[in-house]
């Protein structure tokens, strides 16, 4: 078939079939006029797709008139033209006629059928097209090129290969064994020059040259030679792509104006992922917007050196990137002016990034990421000393906000190398790198990791800024706060009052750092149950935050939660709800539903459910906490000990001991390994392990937990404390369990009066010691004392909990106990019955409380038909 279609010098073509048929399609569709353009960067492959069409063609017979191959660059196409006529068809055109005439001649005189016309590597599409036959419909034209030619002509435009055929490329153009049995590096240098088919044929060459080379050796001489490498320059004989890398995109870098030259280069800084706009006139703030869209529209999209990928929103090919740093680098004065003006606006976007950071800002803040850990990587040495921390600390705060604590970790710690690297031991911005880690091992519950941080960093700042410093009282609070979290109360106490006067001294009274000294030591005075003492701290810190950060921030949501957790230990459940419900939905809002405060929050409102009996409603709330904790901080953390410790409590409640008791066991022995052998919520642990076992009749296993939790609650809280008198409460029960009144009664006076002290006269926890001391009266027969305890300890719970709560069922039952053991079975029915119902409906009819509640009724009746 007439054709001088050349040779091609490609081993293989591969992954663009379908963009070979889509070619033909547009070329077909068309009865008026058939020119399709193939665009894309330098190297992209649009030589070898048009070369491929042209040569199925042939085989194919689809063009009965032939296809003539004409390239832009070499001479002129009227020429290319004319040859082709007196080689190929055997025409001469007139001598006398204008070149452009013997064109229109050959082209009236071209054999019959349909023609292909390819013009290869096309600048300047309108002296091209005044050649061409465009309206002649048999003639179809496809041409390729770097440009984006808009709406005057169709286009197909090339990306990269996928991953598969690439290395499908490589397999071809040196073998498949060779490249499986290095697949990952393999891997690594179709990535290196991503897809790129250019930069792929030109490294598999080389590689064919050297059959001893390892892939990780050439890719060492790329990341050490780059686009300068020998396996990228250098062009083999035969070849279809007439350049290497760097020189065919030179072709286009010469045809920038030098203000896009400048954008290229500046966006060459970025890196390759998506590029919001946003970000670039930041850099170039003192440019005209409108201007800056033109330069990149006319000059770097329309080369195909830029492509959107999305509205507002740009990308490099990692050639092209790499092109343009070497450039930036050649553009000596200029290019430092751009690195300065891309480091100082991605500073900003580093510093506007937040302590709390919110939903929409994680959001905002997402695309901007890839650059700052750029940034870190090829321009830190760019920064400024004041700079320095701020890129590192930007992403740390953007995955810590999110919980992802392992993924924040890493960039706190290459902050502490950097600036000890830089600015020496002894420097402010140290002591900052320091706090942040440490502040993050709290967060994971590493504590043995954080503490002799946070002490390095209290030395540091008083040496470096005096003992009068804003940053010496944040100091001292987060100090306190690990003491805190360790139970060392005592230790706590005193750096979280001298932190909160520090603030009101420096900073005055109404500031966020001392609303949050404020709620500190509340939490503190939560934690040693003097609640009287925070409530009034808590109230004042809701009130400040509400007032200094608008009604919707995180630090909102937080005091209502801790609030709402005070009315939940003093038995406030009322108020307590609404604000749970306000805070969870606060924190679900601002922080999104996968957070470890909203994690916190579904667990604070399942256990306020689990205090009402509501335990239909407590299960899913404690089981998703549980495992959102698990996905977000590990398996091994003191919050998701906490989360299993509450599920076991659960089912404790429900009589699901065979459930409960692996969740304790697990829970006390990850308390321990975490938080050590002595600490609150390791007694805690073993308190509730206790009361399971105790529940089942393991009596001797209960007793050495209660002993030691008891023991241990002593030593960590002082004498004065909710949780004694709950420990003493216990080992009470168990002793009563046992017959053991006499030991059992000092312990539930000690318990009660301890109560009663601490919690106040009306607490569903008063309400309970009352109950277990009448019972241990009931059995020793002390009827009189029993029934007053009984009947006081129903009306206080039914006035706090409500007439459907489980413990109102076991206050009608105890009282029914007590008729029944008198003798007064017309006034227990009632009660025994009433009891049942509410049993039957908040446990449910297999409950064993509800079963030995129904065994108990059937017996008083029988009693009463004898």
């Amino acid at each position: 078939m007439l054709n001088n279609l050349p040779p091609s010098g490609a081993v293989a073509f591969v992954g663009r079939d379908s963009q070979i048929n889509q070619l033909h399609e547009q070329l077909q569709s068309n009865q008026r006029i058939a020119i399709t353009a193939l665009e894309g960067m330098g190297g992209i492959g649009k030589t070898e797709l048009a070369w491929e069409y042209a040569q199925r063609s042939l085989i194919q017979n689809l063009y009965s008139g032939g296809v003539c191959w004409l390239r832009s660059r070499d001479q002129e196409i009227t020429t290319q033209i004319i040859d082709f006529s007196k080689s190929n068809l055997g025409m001469k055109p007139p001598d006398d006629l204008e070149v452009e005439a013997q064109v229109s001649f050959i082209w009236q005189r071209w054999p019959q059928g349909e023609v292909l016309i390819v013009v290869d590597d096309v600048v300047e599409y309108e002296l091209v097209a005044s050649c061409l036959p465009l309206s002649n419909p048999r003639f179809k034209v496809l041409i390729t090129t770097r440009l984006d030619f808009g709406g005057s002509v169709r286009s197909l435009c090339l990306e990269e290969l996928d991953n598969e055929s690439a290395l499908t490329l490589l397999e071809k153009l040196i073998g498949q064994k060779r490249v499986q049995s290095q697949l990952e590096d393999a891997k690594t240098l179709c990535g290196w020059v991503g897809n790129l088919p250019l930069g792929l044929e030109l490294l598999g060459r080389s590689l064919a040259k050297k059959p001893d080379w390892s892939f990780q050796k050439l890719i060492e001489r790329l990341e050490s030679k780059r686009l300068e490498a020998k396996a990228l320059t250098a062009r083999e004989s035969g070849m279809t792509a007439q350049l290497g890398v760097a020189a065919a995109l030179e072709l286009s870098w010469v045809e920038l104006s030098e203000v896009e030259q400048e954008l290229a280069c500046l966006l060459g800084m970025f890196a390759i992922a998506p590029i919001p706009w946003h970000l670039v006139e930041g850099c170039l703030s003192d440019q005209d917007k409108d201007d800056l869209e033109d330069i990149r529209d006319e000059g770097l999209i329309a080369r195909n050196l830029l492509k959107r990928v999305e509205q507002s929103t740009y990308q490099l090919h990692q050639i092209v990137q790499e092109f343009f740093r070497i450039k930036l680098n050649e553009h000596t004065d200029k290019g430092e002016s751009l690195k300065a003006a891309y480091c100082t606006a991605m500073v900003g976007v580093a510093q506007s990034i937040n302590d709390s950071p919110t939903l929409d800002v994680i959001a905002g803040m997402r695309a901007s990421i890839p650059h700052l850990e750029e940034l870190t990587r090829q321009w830190i040495d760019q920064l400024s000393d004041d700079d320095l921390t701020w890129p590192y600390i930007g992403i740390g705060r953007f995955y810590g906000g999110q919980g992802n604590y392992g993924l924040a970790l890493p960039w706190y710690q290459k902050c502490l190398e950097q600036t000890q690297q830089r600015l020496g031991n002894e420097h402010p911005d140290v002591a900052l790198s320091l706090n942040n880690l440490a502040e993050l091992y709290r967060n994971q519950g590493r504590h043995t990791e954080a503490e002799p941080l946070h002490v390095q960093v209290l030395q540091m700042y008083q040496k470096l800024l005096g003992n009068e410093h804003p940053s010496v009282a944040t100091s001292l609070n987060n100090l306190a706060g690990l003491y805190d979290n360790q139970g060392r109360y005592t230790e706590a106490e005193p750096l979280h009052v001298q932190a909160l006067q520090m603030y009101q001294k420096l900073l005055g009274n109404e500031h966020p750092s001392v609303a949050t000294s404020l709620n500190n030591l509340a939490a503190l005075y939560y934690n040693q149950g003097r609640y009287t003492e925070a409530e009034p701290l808590l109230v004042q810190v809701l009130q400040m935050t509400q007032k200094l950060l608008s009604n919707e921030h995180p630090d909102v949501a937080s005091s209502l939660n801790n609030l709402a957790l005070l009315y939940d230990n003093q038995g406030r459940y009322t108020e307590a709800e609404p604000l749970y419900v306000q805070a969870l939905q606060m924190y679900q809002k601002l922080l999104g539903t996968e957070h470890p405060s909203v994690a916190t929050i579904l667990n604070n409102l399942a256990e306020l459910y689990r205090n009402q009996g509501r335990y239909t409603e407590a299960e899913p709330l404690l089981v998703q906490a549980l495992q959102m904790y698990q996905k977000l901080l590990g398996n091994e953390h003191p919050s998701v000990a906490s989360s299993l410790n509450n599920l076991a409590g659960l089912y404790d409640n429900q009589g699901r001991y065979t459930e409960a008791e692996p969740l304790l066991v697990q829970a006390l022995q990850m308390r321990q390994k975490l938080l050590g052998n002595e600490h609150p919520s390791v007694a805690s642990s073993l308190n509730d392990l206790a009361l399971l076992y105790d529940n089942q009749g393991r009596y001797t296993e209960a007793e050495s937990l209660l002993v030691q939790a008891l023991e241990m609650t002593q030593k960590l809280l002082g004498n004065e404390h909710p949780s004694v008198a709950s420990s003493l409460n216990n080992l009470a029960g168990l002793y009563y369990n046992q017959g053991r009144y006499t030991e059992a009664e000092p312990l539930l006076v000690q318990a009660l009066q301890m109560r009663q002290k601490l919690l106040g006269n009306e607490h569903p926890s008063v309400a309970s010691s009352l109950n277990d001391l009448a019972l241990l009266y009931k059995n020793q027969g002390r009827y009189t004392e029993a029934e007053s305890l009984l009947v006081q300890a129903l009306q206080m719970t039914q006035k706090l909990l409500g007439n459907e709560h489980p413990s109102v069922a076991t206050s009608l039952n105890n009282l029914a106990a007590l008729y029944y053991n008198q003798g007064r079975y017309t006034e227990a029915e009632p009660l025994l019955v009433q009891a049942l119902q509410m049993r039957q409906k908040l446990l449910g009819n297999e409950h064993p409380n509800t079963v030995t509640l129904k065994q108990n009724l059937d017996t008083l009746r029988q009693q009463m038909k004898d």
